[in-house]
């Protein structure tokens, strides 16, 4: 049965090679995450055992989510206040309160947001009653389906007030029809994976990556091992068993993986 071996600074991510005891093992992998790309399809998470004799550990492939090609807005006027929704997709908190930076216009009245970072949120009323713009806007976000995405709703107050219902339906409103024709995509996390190869089976190796679709492969020839070279790359997680499964059955020996 093919090693696992768990670099240094690299998540860990045990994968199933076949051997002559397979069948009674399995592979566990670790949550990911990337940004949207190019070309994305859609990727069935599973749930795989650790094949390693020292960890028996399971977790569940990080699943795909659906967050937003680009920037969008919307303007609407309400009872004379104008509302202002603008959001964008976010890899991360830092990304979301840089975004909040950019658009938020000191001139407006109030400057409300949510954001939805996978299982991470968070949402700000910016002065208005409690849970009249913030919360309103993150169920916008939550009715959307979309994920990993930013949306600022700015308010221009025209003199009219609203009150609690109304404000909510406002803010609300103006972030659902913001979300609701946006161009999406669907996102595939990808993990960074590498292999110790042998000079002699780069060829088959290298044969395999480019079937799998593997990404920004690099080469490092410091391995500290003689003839060997480090082939290191990204790929999607739900290609990782397959494409171990394939170098394995290929290969005359054993090929370490490096996750």
């Amino acid at each position: 049965m093919a090693a696992v071996r768990i670099a240094p600074r690299l998540r860990s991510l045990p994968l199933l090679l076949p051997g002559p005891d397979a069948a009674a093992t399995a592979a566990a992998v670790h949550r990911s995450c990337s940004s949207c790309g190019g070309s994305l399809a859609a990727l069935a998470p599973a749930r795989l055992r650790a094949m390693s004799s020292s960890s028996s550990s399971s977790s569940v492939s990080p699943s795909p989510y659906t967050t937003l090609v680009g920037r969008v807005s919307c303007e609407r006027e309400i009872k004379k206040s104008k509302f202002s929704a603008i959001a964008a997709p976010v890899p991360d908190e830092r990304a979301a309160m840089s975004f909040l930076n950019e658009v938020s216009d000191p001139r407006a009245t109030h400057n409300c947001w949510a954001y939805k970072l996978g299982e991470q949120f968070r949402y700000n009323d910016d002065g208005e009653p409690s849970s009249t713009a913030g919360k309103p806007i993150y169920s916008a976000i939550i009715s959307s389906g979309i994920d990993m995405v930013m949306v600022v709703v700015i308010r221009y107050f025209g003199g009219i007030k609203l009150g609690t219902g109304g404000l909510v339906r406002a803010y609300g409103g103006v972030a659902s029809e913001c979300l609701k024709d946006a161009p999406t995509c669907l996102v595939k996390p990808k993990a960074r994976v590498g292999m110790e190869v042998p000079f002699d089976l780069l060829g088959t190796v290298y044969h395999q990556l480019q079937h799998y679709q593997a990404e920004d492969i690099k080469q490092d020839y410091d391995t500290g091992k003689d003839g060997t070279v480090m082939v290191m790359f990204k790929l999607e997680y739900e290609k990782i068993e397959n494409l171990g499964n394939a170098v394995n059955s290929t290969c005359s020996r054993k090929i370490e993986l490096l996750l």
